[in-house]
């Protein structure tokens, strides 16, 4: 029987609940033993696929194909374990399957309830995860804060599952904010002690409560949390800002709930002592002095970071395992287009310009003209998903001579559709989970700079898209030097492009940066950083002064003005 782990929040949001799971995940790993992660999300929607990023951030693609929560790009990153569609549920999943049973008549006539039907269905969710990855942990993360309405269901069918599974079996873990108060230079626990009374009200009373603050938690204020919430002081844990995420798993570890989560759960006896020298060392190496990169993230969506989640995270991977920090330039691709005098010293200040993937026809000519200012300047270039879209669409117009070169999706008129819809999209209607996705075999050509990157021929990506390279112009533009350097294994689709005669231009039809890993950068990442890197050295670029965005860690939700027009770039 699998031992369960389930993980709320309390006091705000973005606490850093996901990457508190995927650390403790980390921890169990590095005892030998097998884990298993989960999101229950307590939105309507059946999956984040349709919202858009501005809201949401990125969606993050499993292997199987679900279009997921972005928190399990964390569980990956940190437990090198991969996810599938039974690693993220939602309540529009959960009523879907519940109406979708009561109108076929499998539940006899009885009325259909929150309780039982609703929490049993949340409760099987639970246990097919756990029998699908015959895992010894299974660790469960609640999505939003205790008090909220929507998340109601899933705290009553996580508090029957302890009597269900048995209570030695299961522990609850509480993660809440400890303010602080400048005016009397002091962290509260009245907003914790809050937090637990609302979780005690749900029935639930924490075993472990984890303390996030900007400031050192002391003894005191552990010995008081534990006294007012009915919990062992050793089972409070100080979780004070990192600087990076990736240091999070060693304090935890420092703080003993390794251990005590092995003792509470009596696993003593099966496990062995924590191995995280490798973790150690990832750390170490982040924190050293190193040279720094700066890459110009071409995107639609850079007002919330989150929405390149993984692509940022990719780089920092890359950049660390060749002794560099990555510097990320967020450039919005719509400025590209309106005021390319004032942001065109920023593309020539990049070491490397990378075009992420998107949707929708807003600021489109201007990743198109980065791409083009990347290819004519032989500056490194990574282009993932629409980033290879628009590369194609820039070669066809100023090296085919293809004027009016686009995708259907921007232009359904154009006269030279060089990126088209794949023939089985054209007649769909429903717009969510009906994508080409998740993980497909790529074949690469011998000798190109991917092969050599890769160093396999065969290797497996995962995909979100709808529309691919034209086969009609394949020959044209590989004539031209645009080379194909990876194919479907029909060899019916185009998943790669390379140019031959650069120092690195390569645009992906999927979605690399979902399988890199922090111990293990992927090939394509490193190649694009190490050529950046290279370039730096060959011909030192200007540097410019611009107001300058940096990526907060400890959060992934944001406030920020949402128009209609970005609602609907969904797809």
């Amino acid at each position: 029987m699998p031992k369960f782990l389930f993980m709320t929040g309390g006091v705000a949001s973005s606490v850093g609940k996901g990457i508190t799971v995927a650390s403790i995940g980390r921890l169990l790993k590095s005892r030998g033993l097998t884990v298993a992660i989960m999101k229950l999300d307590p939105y309507i929607n059946v999956d984040p696929g349709t919202m858009s990023p501005f809201q949401h951030g990125e969606v993050f693609v499993t292997d199987d194909g679900a279009e997921t929560d972005l928190d399990l790009g964390h569980y990956e990153r940190f437990t090198d374990e991969a996810t599938s569609h039974a690693s993220n549920v939602t309540t529009g999943q959960v009523y879907a399957a519940v109406i979708g049973k009561e109108r076929r008549g499998g539940y006899l006539g009885g009325t259909i309830q929150v309780i039982p039907h609703i929490t049993n269905e949340i409760k099987g969710r639970i246990r097919a995860l756990a029998q699908q990855t015959s895992a010894d942990v299974v660790i469960v993360e609640v999505g939003g804060t205790v008090g909220d309405i929507e998340g109601e269901p899933f705290l009553e069918a996580i508090r029957q599952l302890r009597n269900d599974a048995g209570r030695d079996d299961v522990m609850f873990l509480h993660v809440t904010l400890l303010p602080y108060i400048g005016a009397t230079k002091e962290l509260k626990t009245k907003p914790t002690q809050h937090s637990v009374k609302e979780l005690l009200r749900a029935g639930i009373q924490p075993d472990v409560i984890l303390c996030r603050s900007d400031y050192p938690v002391s003894d005191d204020i552990r010995d008081k949390i534990a006294l007012f919430c009915n919990i062992e002081r050793r089972a409070v844990i100080p979780l004070v800002t990192a600087s990076t995420i990736y240091e999070v798993p060693l304090m935890i570890e420092e703080a003993g709930l390794g251990d005590y989560l092995v003792e509470k759960l009596g696993l003593a006896s099966v496990v062995h002592e924590p191995e995280l020298g490798d973790w150690q060392a990832l750390v170490e190496r982040i924190g050293e002095d190193k040279p720094t990169v700066r890459i110009a993230l071409v995107g639609k969506y850079i007002e919330l970071h989150d929405a390149y989640l993984s692509v940022a995270e990719s780089l920092d991977h890359a950049g660390w395992s060749l002794g560099a920090n990555v510097e990320i330039d967020w450039i919005d691709s719509q400025k590209l287009e309106t005021d390319w005098d004032e942001y065109e010293p920023r593309l020539a200040a990049a070491a490397g310009i990378i075009v992420p993937g998107g949707f929708g026809s807003r600021g489109i000519e201007g990743k198109i003209k980065a791409a083009q200012y990347a290819r004519t300047h032989n500056i490194p270039y990574l282009g993932l998903c629409l980033g290879l879209q628009v590369a194609v669409i820039e070669f066809a117009r100023h090296v085919l001579g293809l004027e009016g070169a686009n995708s259907s999706e921007f232009d359904p008129e154009a006269l030279d559709k060089v990126i088209d819809l794949m023939p089985d999209q054209r007649d769909l209607t429903d717009k969510g989970g009906t994508m080409r996705l998740g993980q497909w075999v790529c074949c690469l050509t011998p000798g190109s700079k991917v092969a050599q990157a890769y160093g396999e021929q065969i290797v497996f990506e995962r995909h979100r898209h709808r529309y691919e390279l034209n086969n009609a112009y394949r020959r044209r533009l590989e004539e031209a030097g645009m080379r194909i350097s990876g194919r479907s294994a029909n060899n019916n689709l185009a998943e790669i492009v390379e140019l031959e005669d650069h120092p690195w231009f390569v645009g992906t039809q999927f979605h690399p940066e979902f399988k890199s890993r922090p111990t293990r950068p992927h090939p394509l990442f490193k190649g694009f950083v190490a050529a950046a890197l290279k370039g730096m050295k060959l011909t030192p670029r200007i540097t410019i002064a611009h107001e300058g965005e940096h990526r907060d860690h400890s959060s992934h939700n944001g406030h920020h003005k949402v128009t209609a027009e970005s609602l609907g770039e969904t797809r």
